[in-house]
């Protein structure tokens, strides 16, 4: 039988990778999202570009596209600066909305059969408090406001009601290749990179506090969002997911210095989130010397800076608690796919290269 899978928030960082690996195992793909996201398949999908806080707009979209029989909801309603939504009743509420009006209209045929939805380690309370060692998916739910229990609660009710399946996958930090989002590091990584480059300057790690964290590659999360989608036992669960491995940034730096064939430094703190604006003019300069696509900083870094200043430590006077999460259940459940976080780095920041983001990295 023909499968048709509706991807939200297709140009993010899970969307793009969830459109290429649906693509590559062979389904239809209906992409939703304001930018036509840039994947690797060759093989044709359509775009629809809807706003998905206008409930008129989904209804019209959606009401008449009884092909589709799987959801990846990958959309995200995030305000600037980022951290500071994150318990914002606004923001809550607006990803709320934006959920049911892709659902709703979805569900008055009878081919839905299963919707899979994103939430992360602020599920666990991380954002908030010291949380469990591993943190784990059986544990209770952690009690404070979150879009997450507001969208999972929902899907909840409309799939005892209508019958549908739903899976929820929870990434760690997610690299992948795309720009101009709310939280991927490898861009920052390449244009901090390069404007040292420019600049004559050393590629000094940026942080006060190096510490281990976990991350997962985007193709990762798109491969699980695959196999959750007509796997039986992936039916109504929560699944932690990242490359395996635990790394740190700081451990990272030197070898990224390497490839990217910058000199290395010692240590230097520095607020990405300002310097990079406030580099704007010199990175035009970078984009016309090496003929790059004519995209501003601005255009580039989204509200990614502010996230990796917080990953890289900036501010820090301590390392925060732990903040692992275990991966045993998707191992368990059949999904074994495992990345080397430093290879899955060095992967996107070529890729970035190779679509004219960043400029090549070649020895001085």
């Amino acid at each position: 039988m023909p499968r048709t899978v509706l991807i939200t928030g297709a140009s993010g960082l899970v969307g793009t990778a969830a459109v290429d690996s649906f693509l590559n195992a062979g389904w239809d793909v209906i992409a939703i999202s304001r930018r036509r996201p840039e994947v690797s398949s060759e093989r044709p999908f359509t775009h629809l570009a809807v706003d998905l806080q206008d409930a008129a707009a989904c209804r019209q979209a959606f009401q008449d596209l009884p092909q589709v029989t799987h959801v990846v909801y990958a959309a995200v309603y995030e305000k600037p600066t980022l951290i500071a939504g994150w318990q914002d009743p606004e923001q809550m509420a607006t990803n709320l909305a934006m959920i049911r009006n892709v659902i709703e209209p979805l569900v008055q045929g009878a081919g839905l059969q299963h919707v899979t939805l994103l939430q992360g380690t602020k599920a666990y309370g991380v954002h908030l408090h010291p949380i469990r060692t591993p943190a784990r998916e059986r544990e209770p739910r952690d009690d404070h406001p979150n879009s997450y229990w507001f969208q999972e609660d929902y899907i909840r009710e409309k799939a005892a009601q209508c019958g549908f399946g739903w899976t929820i996958f929870r990434p760690t930090i997610v690299l992948g290749p795309n720009v101009g989002v709310a939280m991927n590091t490898i861009p920052v990584i390449g244009i901090y990179a390069a404007l040292c480059r420019a600049e004559g300057k050393a590629f000094c790690y940026p942080g006060h506090i190096s510490y281990p964290r976990e991350a997962v590659d985007a193709r990762l999360i798109g491969n699980a969002a695959v196999w959750a989608a007509d796997n039986p036992q992936a039916r109504g669960e929560h699944y932690n997911l990242t490359n395996g491995e635990v790394f740190s940034w700081r451990d990272l730096w030197p070898g990224l210095a390497e490839f990217l064939h910058v000199e290395p430094g010692p240590d230097q703190p520095l607020c990405l989130a300002e310097y990079l604006p406030s580099r704007a003019d010199a990175w035009a300069g970078i984009v016309k010397q090496h003929g790059l696509r004519p995209m501003s900083m601005a255009q580039l870094l989204g509200q990614s800076h502010y996230s990796a200043d917080a990953r890289f430590g900036y501010g820090l006077k301590a390392a925060p608690a732990p903040a692992f999460v275990s991966t045993v259940k998707v191992k368990q459940a059949g999904f074994t796919q495992v990345c080397d976080t430093e290879e899955c780095v060095k992967h996107w920041l070529t890729v970035l290269m190779e679509r004219k983001i960043i400029p090549l990295s070649v020895p001085s």
